[in-house]
């Protein structure tokens, strides 16, 4: 399995971006998308359960970003929408072959699989 993420670049605060994370070798239960800044620790940004159609996001992200995506792709979005400057990081996508209860969503060790991470900066 393989995870493929790119859409990284430079965006003004405010404005809006998509990251796409490109699956090859199996369909996954969940995905997931990661993020880690210089100097902190990765972090938990937002989640998907597809078979069971819930979607979970971080508390700095909420109602700015949303995961989704296309199974005729095996692609997993990421919309970042009104973005700030505290959101510049790398962000990786990752996925899980088996299904996850909602506690174990936000934890990175969960996830088998993780893709190479791609920067996205955010100008004040």
């Amino acid at each position: 399995v393989q995870l493929q993420a790119s859409g990284g670049g430079l965006v003004q605060a405010g404005g809006s971006l998509r990251l796409s994370c490109t699956v090859s070798g199996r369909t996954l239960s969940n995905s997931a998308w990661f993020r880690q800044a210089p100097g902190k620790e990765r972090e938990f940004v937002a989640a998907a359960r597809w078979s069971r159609r819930s979607t979970h996001y971080a508390d700095s992200v909420k109602g700015r970003f949303t995961i989704s995506r296309d199974s005729a792709k095996n692609t997993v979005y990421l919309q970042m929408d009104s973005l700030k400057p505290e959101d510049t990081a790398v962000y990786y996508c990752a996925a899980s072959s088996m299904s996850l209860i909602t506690s174990s969503v936000m934890t990175s060790r969960h996830y088998d699989y993780w893709g190479q991470g791609t920067e996205v900066t955010v100008s004040s």
